[in-house]
């Protein structure tokens, strides 16, 4: 293994450990029963309590020490409760795969996540009113080693006969397929059922894998300091991206739905997009 290949190694277990940590420091904070707290995963609350698994990561959710949270989907759920009026108990998830599956099991309630609106999804699940807007970008590995062979993807049809990782059980997986056929030809899909869209993108920053899909928010954030990595290439169009609900869970989909326009309306919303998004 080459020098600077080992950097970026040490590099990314430092950043896992550091998230690692600060993970259990704030499920060691969430023992109390303060709502704005997260807490395990321990079955259904019962009662009116809203079981929300919400996607742990640094876009999403995440804990600046053991009593803070912050986060886009974490920051907006908490203000749709406020609005809504209702008790939240927070699920933090690092498996998409997981959380879905929870939902589908009953465990949870909602799934907050960045999740496209589909038609594919939803005819499984009852969405919630579009929480913003983004879509799906090829992010590359590129060998910055002199004399390297320029192997760099410029358009979908460049994934022909490619291996590309997605978060498994999000709509990624089903756009990846259906691609597939607009090109007529095999991209063999690579499924993540452990690790969520920004710890692929860190895989893909040190070479550990070539290829990933995730969200353009994502990308371009974790880019932003690595020259190892390129986002370059849209595999989707823009996409409303909400929140998952059971199918025939109206009673609770409506309550969100009115709160979340209710919140889209001032300016506490905008503020947030532009801090979390711009």
């Amino acid at each position: 293994m080459d020098l600077k290949k080992s950097q970026r190694l040490i590099i990314l277990y430092v950043l896992l450990l550091v998230g690692a940590v600060a993970f259990m420091a704030m499920l060691r904070g969430c023992s109390s029963s303060a709502d704005d707290k997260a807490s395990r995963i321990d079955g259904k609350s019962g009662g009116d309590t809203v079981d929300v698994a919400i996607d742990y990561s640094p876009m999403s959710m995440y804990s600046t020490d053991a009593d803070t949270l912050g986060g886009l989907n974490y920051d907006i759920m908490r203000r749709v409760a406020e609005i809504a009026g209702i008790p939240v108990k927070y699920h933090p998830m690092t498996s998409m795969d997981e959380a879905m599956t929870g939902l589908e099991n009953g465990l949870f309630d909602i799934v907050v996540a960045d999740i496209p609106m589909t038609l594919d999804f939803q005819k499984r699940y009852r969405f919630s009113e579009p929480v913003y807007l983004d879509r799906q970008v090829l992010m590359q590995h590129v060998d910055t080693a002199e004399g390297a062979q320029d192997d760099e993807i410029s358009t979908v049809l460049d994934l022909a006969g490619r291996h590309v990782w997605v978060v498994a059980n999000t709509p990624i997986e089903d756009r990846l397929r259906n691609l597939s056929a607009e090109i007529g030809d095999t991209i063999y899909v690579e499924r993540s059922s452990e690790y969520g869209a920004e710890l692929l993108a860190l895989l893909t920053s040190i070479g550990e894998i070539r290829l990933c899909v995730i969200n353009e928010q994502v990308a371009k954030a974790m880019a932003k300091d690595s020259p190892t990595v390129r986002v370059s290439t849209e595999v989707s169009f823009t996409q409303f991206q909400a929140w998952a609900m059971r199918a025939g869970n109206d009673t609770l989909a409506s309550r969100i739905d009115s709160a979340l326009v209710r919140f889209k309306s001032t300016p506490d919303y905008d503020a947030l997009i532009r801090r979390y998004r711009q």
